[in-house]
This record gives structure tokens, sequence and C-alpha cells, in this order.
């Protein structure tokens, strides 16, 4: 479907909430925050961009809380065709030092900021503060002409950060208008039917999240309310408390939800819409929630990269899937060789989508390994079945998947094996029920009968990679395990990880 011109990213958004100007956008801690009263942040946020001399093609990092001004903030942003980065909550002060080197002209942020921090990092980068520098000194909002040009980078989302230098997936203007979250003219009736249930949708974590951005796309523009609840957050009391019909979450938080409902009575009748995303779930588990929950548990599998690309409805019954492609999405099952595999032959899962990025933010060496004449490489292993259910059957990227974050082995192995102590340093996978999956690391002395200090690994890891990297378990070896080939047996030491 054509895209009209006189619509870009985020001028939807805007419509939306001219149209409809009295009704709550938000409900921040029990506060309304009427969708008239949005548009007015954003455009005093729009004005305080422009009096610091942002516009079109400028860079803004932003920082802020989960606060309907700090939405403002990045919708500004948009609007004045910036290109936007958002900075997660407790980025090594290294890592958030080499964003803030790739070209950003501007850093926005807010009082829940670290400022000492922020400002060793950002260097001689302007920081502007969210309330003093733009809401305060404009208190009349701007006129709002979306500038964004279709082809400029409009947004980069950064990934896990489990290496050292955090990739940034940019995304340009016409993929966001072309987004299915955000463009209601491509909005099939099963989107329709999605959007439907988002009457309170509850936000938490971070704005900086693809999905959690995408998620809230659809809640506005389908004519939602995004709740903000008090902290901290008790699920599932919290759905209860605020009349929650619609919340994205993680595996791991889905279990402790589950784990809560089996000795305590908790009232989740509003529920209509559960996704559940960021690392494979159990089919048995998905049956407790169904059963549980009802009818409204949703299951996605998506990548920064590429925005979420299958989708599992309740009504679905391959509970071992992730679920059939969504609306303009396709997917391709490949060998080795870059050909595709008929239905049931387990491969590399490639995808094609108009909201995929365009590439890895100032990378051209890792954006030409996955991004392959319009399509891109997931990493990730599975097959179509022949009602074109999507299977998960591995990965093809040595990660672990902790709490919905990735998390890359060869960074931690690195980082290990950095220590004087240590010769050698192994790092695997293994199911966790806190976590989806854990992080185990296996060290060989570099001395014999000297065992390295646990601690000091642990620290390491943490100074180099952040704290959510360091391993759940570090088990000392005398040798790694080898394969035929005489390489090391990772996957030999998945038993013994504890």
């Amino acid at each position: 479907m054509e895209i009209s011109a006189e619509s870009p990213f985020p001028q939807r958004l805007l419509d939306s909430l001219r149209d409809n100007q009295d009704t709550p956008a938000f409900e921040f801690r029990s506060h309304e925050i009427s969708r008239g009263e949005v548009l007015a942040l954003i455009g005093r946020c729009a004005a305080g961009l422009r009096a610091a001399g942002l516009g079109r093609g400028s860079s803004v990092a932003v920082t802020t809380a989960v606060t309907p001004e700090g939405f403002a903030a990045q919708i500004a942003a948009h609007v004045l065709g910036c290109r936007v980065t958002g900075l997660r909550p407790g980025l090594p002060l290294g890592q958030l030092a080499h964003v803030l080197s790739l070209g950003v002209d501007a850093v926005l942020a807010d009082e829940s900021t670290a400022l000492p921090d922020l400002l060793a990092a950002a260097g001689g980068t302007p920081v502007l503060r969210l309330r003093t520098d733009l809401l305060d000194p404009h208190p009349e909002p701007a006129g709002l002409t979306v500038r964004g040009r279709p082809d400029d980078i409009a947004l980069v989302n950064l990934t896990s950060g489990s290496t050292a230098a955090p990739k940034g997936c940019a995304q340009t203007y016409r993929s966001l208008t072309a987004h299915w979250s955000w463009q209601p003219a491509r909005w099939t009736e099963e989107t329709s039917r999605l959007a439907a249930g988002y009457r309170r949708y509850l936000l938490f974590g971070t704005l900086t999240s693809a999905v959690i951005f995408e998620n809230l796309g659809l809640c506005l523009i389908g004519g939602g309310t995004a709740v903000i609840p008090d902290l901290p957050l008790e699920f599932p009391q919290v759905f209860e408390r605020y009349g929650i019909t619609a919340c994205l979450m993680t595996v791991p938080r889905l279990y402790q939800v589950l784990d809560v409902l089996r000795s305590t009575d908790i009232d989740v009748s509003t529920l209509r819409a559960l996704t559940v995303a960021g690392s494979p779930l159990a089919p048995h588990r998905l049956a407790e929630a169904r059963d549980r929950l009802g009818p409204v548990v949703y299951q996605a599998y998506g990548q920064t990269e590429t925005g979420v690309l299958t989708r599992l409805a309740p009504d679905d019954k391959a509970l071992d899937s992730v679920g059939r492609p969504c609306d303009g999405v396709r997917i391709e099952i490949r060998d080795d060789d870059n050909r595709p595999l008929p239905v049931g032959r387990t491969g590399e899962i490639w995808a094609r989508t108009d909201y995929a990025m365009a590439g890895y933010w100032q990378d051209e060496d890792q954006t030409r390994d996955v991004l392959r004449d319009g399509w891109v490489r997931t990493q990730d292993l599975g097959h179509l079945d022949r009602d074109g259910y999507l299977h998960l059957t591995g990965r093809a990227r040595d990660v672990i998947i902790v709490n919905a974050i990735v998390h890359y082995a060869g960074p931690i192995e690195r980082a290990l094996a950095a220590h004087p102590d240590v010769d050698q340093a192994y790092v695997v996978g293994a199911p966790d029920d806190h976590t989806g999956e854990a992080a185990h690391a296996f060290v060989v002395p570099r001395t014999l009968g000297h065992i390295p200090d646990p601690d000091a690994l642990r620290a390491r890891v943490a100074a180099v990679l952040g704290a959510a990297a360091v391993p759940a378990t570090i088990t000392v070896i005398h040798s790694v395990p080898t394969a035929p080939g005489g390489k090391p047996d990772k996957r030999a030491l998945i038993p013994h990880a504890r």
C-alpha cells in the first residue's frame, strides 16, 4: 500500500492528538494528561529544540524517565526532522561515551539522569535539560510542521549493549511512516483488533526500547490511554489496581505473574492483550498462561533490526511456535549458501519488511553482513510448517538472552580472559526459571592450583560490559572439552552449568 507523501512520521500521531484533544493520552501516576496537553508539550519542546539550534538533520540523544514530557520531547525532535538516539538506562560510562561520539549534536536529559556521569561522557557535547531548557522558557506551543525527509535517519535504536560498542539500528523516516503501529492506513483487521485491546496500556521500563515505542504508537493512534503507574511495580497486582487492558512483558515477568496467581486471588479480568516477547516461551507455560489469564496472551518474535516479525494469537493452536508472519512481513528459511529451503527444513531465518532498519549506524561492515538485497539476516535458526507457523530451533549467533536482553558470549569471554589469573574463558547459556536464560562462565586458571577470585572476575565483566552481563555462575575447570575436529566444544559444558 502506498503511503501518502502528506503524512510522514509522526504526522498521523499529531492528527490523532488533535482530533481527540479532550480524551486522555496518558495517565501519569493517577493524573490524566489529555491529548491536547500532550500536543502542547510537543510544541513547547519543539520550540526549545529550535532555540538550541536544532532542526532537520541534527542529531539528538535522549535520556529521560518514562513520562509524558519525555515522550513529547522525542516526538518534538522527530517533528523537526532530527535523528534521535535513545540512551538506555544503565549504559556503562564507556559505552555511553562511545554512543555520544558518533556525531551527536546535543543530549536531552531530565531530572532522572545522573548528570555528572552524563556530562563526563558527553565531553563538549551540549546537554539540554528537559524542563529548564525546553519546557519552562517556552510556555506557548510552537506550530508543528513535520520536516523529516523520507530517506533521513529518524531513529537509532541501540541493541542490548552486550558488546563494548553497542550497535545502533538506524531507521529512516520512510520506514517509520510505513511502520505497522504508527500508520493506521496500513492497519488490517487483525491489527485493528489488537489495537482495540489497548484501551489502557501499561507503560513502564524505558521509552528507548523499540518494542515499547511501537506498542505505545499502537495505543495512542488507536485511541487508548498509556498508563504510567506509581513505582515500584507489583505484578500482577498492577493489572487490578489500574484496570489494565494491555501490557507488554518479557517471559520471566510472565513466569512471575503465573507464580503469584497460583497462590493469590487477583482480578486480571480487564486484560485484553498481553504480549510476551524477548525470548522463547515454553509451550506448557503458554498453555498455563492461557488457562489462568484467558484468551488474551500473544507471543511475539522480532528483533531491534526488524521490529516484530511474527505473532502467535490467543486462538492459535501451535503452542510450540512463535506464530505466523505479521502483516507486511515476509519470512524465508535459507541454507548456508543463501538458498531458500522448503517447508519443514531448518535453516537461518531471513525477513523482509518495509519497517526494517536501513543499517547499523556508522558500521558498514556489520550492515553488509546483515542486510542483503532488502532482506535482513536474523541469525536465528528455525523452520516454517505447512500452516505458515514459524518454529525457532536455535541461534546462529553465540548469544544468551537474559531477561529479554541479548548478551553475546564472546565479549564476556574476552573480559574474563583479560584477567591475569585466567588462561581461557568460555560462556554458555542455559534455561533459567527466573530470567529465561542465564549466562554461565567456565574459566581455566593461568597457573595450576591458583583459583581466580570469582568476585574479581565479576567486577571485571561489570566494568567492561555492565552489571547485566555478569554471568550467573563462574566455574573453574582444568581444560575445556573438545569436539572431534579439535575445537572447543562449549555445548559439552552446558550440562555442568549451575
